[in-house]
C-alpha cells in the first residue's frame, strides 16, 4: 500500500468489500438534507460537493459524483445517460443518496460505500476491513502478464502457470490472472477469514471457482508452507503485502486508518517482515527458475537486494525493478536460479476451493 497516488487516492486508500445500497439499513440520522428545490443528479453533485469540502473530505467532487451515479445504476457520473443529469431524482433515491453521502462524511472510503470496485475490468465486490485493491497494483498485474507472455514454457506448464497469490485480499489479483490467463490455476492464501470468504465470493460470481484454492494460511507461522505442498511446486508466486514501515502507520488517512484492517498493511519496522516470509517459501515452493513477483516500498528494493545477498541458500536473484505510474521504484521480479525443468504437466486436485487450517 502507498502513502500516496494518483487521483482518487485517500478514496482508493480504504479497506474493501461488500455490495449495494440496498444492502444498507438507514439510519434515522439525516445531517445535510438537500435544499428544497435540488432534485436532480447535477444538483445533488453540486450540493454534496460542497458539503464535502466544507468538511474537509478528500476530493471532493469525485465522491459525491460516484455516490449520485451508483444510486442511479451507474459506475461513473459521466456514463450516466445526459438525460438521467437532469431527471427529478424520486425520494428513495434521495434517501439512498443522503445515507451514503453520510458515510462518506465518516470518512469511510468509496469503496466500501459502493460496496464494489472495478480492477483490472473486473468488478469485484468490496466490504471492510478487508484491504482494497490499489491502482498500483495494476501495474503489478500488467507486469506478471507480459512476462508470461514473453517466457510462456520458463513461466508455466503447457497448461499455463500454475501460481501462489500471498495475501489475497478481495482476490483482485488473482482473479485477474485467471480471467487473462484461461490455462492458468492460482492458489491464493491469507490469514484473514474475511478476505479469505471475500475471494471466494468474487471467485463465485466471476465463475473462476474451479481454477482456484483458496486457503486460510498464516505465512508467518513457522511449516505453514507445508500445507501447499500438495498442490506445489508453483511457477510464480505473486504479492502486494503489508508493506508499510510500522513508524509510517500513524500516518495513513483516516480513510485507511479508521477502516481498513492494519494487518494487511503495517509490514514491521523496515516493512520487510512479511516480504521476507515470501521469499523463504521458494525455498519448499518454487520450482526452479520460477518468478516471484512484488509491490514494495520505493525503500524496498535496496532493502530487499541485501537481503537476498545475505541468503545465498536461497538461490534467488533481484534480476528486474520497475517503477509506478508516478516513477517511484514499486515492483520487484525475484527469479530461482537453477536449471530449467522444462513444462510438465502437474496435477490439480480437484475443482473446488481448499479449506485447509492455517
Amino acid at each position: 500500500m502507498e502513502l500516496g497516488g494518483r487521483m482518487l487516492w485517500a478514496l482508493l486508500s480504504g479497506p474493501g468489500r461488500r455490495g449495494g445500497t440496498r444492502g444498507w439499513a438507514f439510519s434515522s440520522w439525516q445531517p445535510h438534507l438537500p435544499l428544497a428545490g435540488l432534485l436532480n443528479a447535477k444538483e445533488l453533485v453540486r450540493h454534496w460537493t460542497a458539503v464535502f469540502e466544507k468538511r474537509g473530505i478528500p476530493e471532493a467532487q469525485a465522491s459525491s459524483e460516484y455516490i449520485v451515479a451508483h444510486v442511479l445504476g451507474a459506475k461513473t457520473f459521466q456514463s450516466l445517460r445526459p438525460e438521467l443529469w437532469t431527471q427529478p431524482l424520486t425520494p428513495w433515491q434521495l434517501q439512498c443518496i443522503q445515507e451514503l453521502s453520510s458515510r462518506r462524511l465518516q470518512r469511510m472510503p468509496v469503496q466500501y460505500i459502493l460496496g464494489e470496485w472495478d480492477f483490472q475490468g473486473l468488478s469485484l465486490k468490496m466490504a471492510p476491513p478487508v484491504f482494497i485493491p490499489r491502482p498500483e497494483t495494476e501495474e503489478l498485474v500488467e507486469w506478471v502478464l507480459e512476462e508470461v507472455a514473453q517466457s510462456p514454457c520458463a513461466m508455466g506448464t503447457q497448461d499455463g502457470p500454475l501460481i501462489l497469490e500471498v495475501g489475497c485480499g478481495s482476490g483482485a489479483i488473482s482473479l485477474s490472472l485467471l480471467s487473462q490467463l484461461p490455462q492458468s490455476r492460482v492458489i491464493a492464501v491469507d490469514k484473514g477469514e474475511a478476505a479469505i470468504c471475500l475471494t471466494e465470493e468474487n471467485a463465485q460470481r466471476l465463475r473462476l471457482l474451479d481454477r482456484i484454492r483458496i486457503v486460510p494460511l498464516d505465512v508467518t507461522l513457522e511449516g505453514s508452507w507445508a500445507h501447499l505442498l500438495p498442490w506445489g511446486p508453483v511457477d510464480l508466486v505473486v504479492s502486494n503485502p503489508p508493506y508499510v514501515f510500522h513508524q509510517d502507520m500513524e500516518q495513513l488517512a483516516p480513510e485507511i486508518s479508521s477502516y481498513e484492517d492494519p494487518l494487511a498493511l503495517d509490514g514491521g519496522e523496515e516493512g520487510m517482515d512479511i516480504i521476507i516470509h515470501i521469499l523463504a517459501l521458494a525455498r519448499w515452493l518454487l520450482k526452479d527458475s520460477g518468478s516471484i513477483f512484488l509491490e514494495v516500498d520505493p525503500r524496498h528494493p535496496e532493502l530487499v537486494g541485501n537481503w537476498l545477498q545475505s541468503q545465498p541458500d536461497l538461490s534467488l536473484d533481484l534480476v528486474a525493478m520497475r517503477r509506478d505510474f508516478c516513477g517511484r521504484p514499486r515492483f520487484l521480479h525475484i527469479q530461482r536460479s537453477g536449471p530449467q525443468r522444462g513444462c510438465p504437466a502437474d496435477a490439480w486436485p480437484g475443482p473446488q476451493p481448499a479449506r485447509v487450517p492455517g
